[in-house]
């Protein structure tokens, strides 16, 4: 018994032998497989400095050509906002860092100009326009994306700066520190298609709404949240709400 016990012990001692050879030999592989990986990246960080260093011009003035980058560089992984040094990728590589806080500075400007008007709600496409006015001829051409991308870089502010998807598909930005709510959202895509104006009738014909909560959710947004305009004189349906934020203003 005694015999067969050591047989056992050692038996023993060669499979905990193998198991720390094994683990060695794992620990090994995963340690040239990182630094393979990280051999790759070295040399794709290399050859995407290059690419965009060669078309650095295009990228800032073509939109077309920036936004086709913006999404080579995220199909990959790679966040142009986000890189390794403070100002991202964008900074680093393209020299872009100014223009994107820049443009970032104007829709600050833009939104808080028109926040009286809107209550810190505005449609994307009237952010572009506005903004676009305020750069001139000279600021070159900008998009939805470009647009986005810099309300990224505005969120370290805590100011509310979000972009938002309402009913309907379209976009807004908001610019208070205050969440959409669903009956919110309802009544914004529907004053969209309005042009702009929304009344009880309309909430109950289009949604099914009771017509308190029709009242309520339009009192609320009037008195409560500045996001509407009370019209008591409409001349096709008497009474009716008009909300700046879906409005486009000629100026």
């Amino acid at each position: 018994m005694h015999r067969l016990g050591g047989v056992g012990l050692a038996a023993f001692e060669r499979q905990k032998q193998h198991e720390r050879s094994f683990a060695e030999l794992s620990t090994e592989i995963s340690q040239g497989q990182v630094d393979v990986l990280h051999a790759q990246l070295a040399q794709f960080r290399s050859a995407l400095a290059h690419y965009a260093s060669t078309h650095r011009d295009s990228i800032r003035n073509d939109p077309q050509f920036r936004h086709a980058f913006q999404r080579m560089c995220t199909s990959i992984g790679v966040d142009p906002l986000a890189g390794p040094r403070k100002g991202g990728w964008w900074a680093e590589m393209l020299n872009l860092g100014d223009w994107q806080y820049e443009l970032g500075v104007q829709i600050v400007d833009v939104c808080v100009s028109t926040r009286e008007r809107n209550g810190g709600l505005i449609e994307m496409s009237e952010l572009v326009r506005l903004v676009s006015k305020l750069r001139g001829v000279g600021g070159g051409v900008i998009t939805e994306d470009d647009v986005v991308r810099s309300i990224k870089t505005l969120k370290p502010l805590g100011a509310g700066y979000e972009v938002i998807d309402v009913d309907g598909g379209k976009k807004m930005v908001r610019s208070i520190p205050k969440e959409l709510d669903a009956d919110q959202a309802v009544v914004l895509a529907i004053a969209q298609e309005e042009g702009g104006r929304v009344s009880e009738d309309l909430l109950v014909r289009r949604r099914g709404w009771t017509r308190e909560r029709a009242r309520a959710e339009l009192e609320n947004m009037l008195l409560r949240d500045g996001m509407c305009w009370l019209d008591e004189q409409d001349e096709e349906w008497g009474v009716a709400y008009w909300v700046p934020s879906a409005m486009r203003w000629d100026e």
